[in-house]
């Protein structure tokens, strides 16, 4: 692993965190990075992923159609929402599921409805990433796997960032990022199914509104959070996080709010990073 290099002698260093692989901080109203650290990357974004599948899925205006669940859709492990072949479900309650409790079944109910095929799916994911701005990632199905058959899901905090930043601009996304639990109904028999958030950080610091949590053992604890406070609307970006990811978010969104506004930290990210707000060239 790399260190990250430091654009000028004196800089704070309580603003670099070892435990973090990889991670970006950056107001959402502008360009200024409070942050940053190997931004370029490359690591497996596990759930992360799944950002692109409801994005995706929100922008093909058919969130009101009905889906039906294929046997395919429910071979998927581990996260399920527990939905069973047969099963109808509107598309927004997968994009629920799958951005609340980051239900793999959902996720692929989603592809499978929207393209055919996840095969037809990932082929749309990768052309949609590429218009976003991601450079550097490519995906190989819709909800994060990154072994096996589905090996090959990669990305970067920087093109993450781009994904993030070019999501929160809808307010349906928005909405359902800061849920903390939905009720997914099963339409032929009303059945409820609740499911809950796995992003601690929503209980644990009063200022996030959303957004995704991830996890495979390949990519470790991964984070993307917004947060606003004092007017200020901050995006973090953290990928495989060795400690506790939602003390390690909350210290960084502290850290950044404390900052007065056009008094960014000259923190760089590494040398050989790929991005393009580098706070220290004015």
């Amino acid at each position: 692993m790399s260190r990250p290099s430091f654009a000028f002698d004196g800089v704070d260093s309580s603003m670099y965190y070892p435990d973090i692989a990889s991670y970006i901080v950056k107001e959402t109203s502008g360009s200024k990075v409070f942050m940053a650290k190997d931004t370029g990357r490359i690591i497996q974004p596990a759930s992360l992923t799944k950002i692109l599948t409801a994005l995706i899925a929100i922008e093909s205006g058919k969130l009101d159609q009905e889906v039906l669940i294929t046997k395919e859709a429910t071979l998927v492990e581990p996260t399920k929402a527990g939905l069973k072949p047969g099963d109808r479900v509107k598309l927004l309650d997968l994009v629920k599921a799958a951005m609340v409790s980051s239900s793999n079944d959902a996720a692929f109910a989603i592809a499978i409805h929207l393209s055919g095929s996840v095969e037809r799916f990932v082929t749309a994911m990768n052309f949609r990433a590429k218009k976003i701005g991601m450079k550097n990632s490519t995906f190989t199905n819709p909800a994060g796997f990154d072994k096996g058959r589905y090996a090959g899901n990669i990305s970067t905090a920087a093109d993450l960032l781009a994904l993030t930043e070019y999501a929160i601009k809808n307010r349906t996304f928005n909405d359902i990022a800061q849920m903390e639990s939905i009720l997914l109904t099963e339409l032929n028999s009303n059945r409820l199914i609740l499911l809950k958030t796995h992003n601690k950080l929503l209980a644990k610091y009063p200022y996030t509104v959303g957004i995704k949590t991830g996890f495979t053992r390949r990519a470790g604890k991964c984070l993307i959070a917004r947060a606003q406070k004092d007017n200020r609307d901050v995006l973090l970006v953290m990928l495989n996080a060795q400690g506790d990811r939602w003390l390690l978010a909350e210290d960084m969104f502290e850290k950044a709010f404390a900052l007065q506004t056009g008094k960014v930290r000259d923190y760089a990210a590494s040398e050989d990073d790929d991005f393009n707000y580098r706070p220290w060239r004015r």
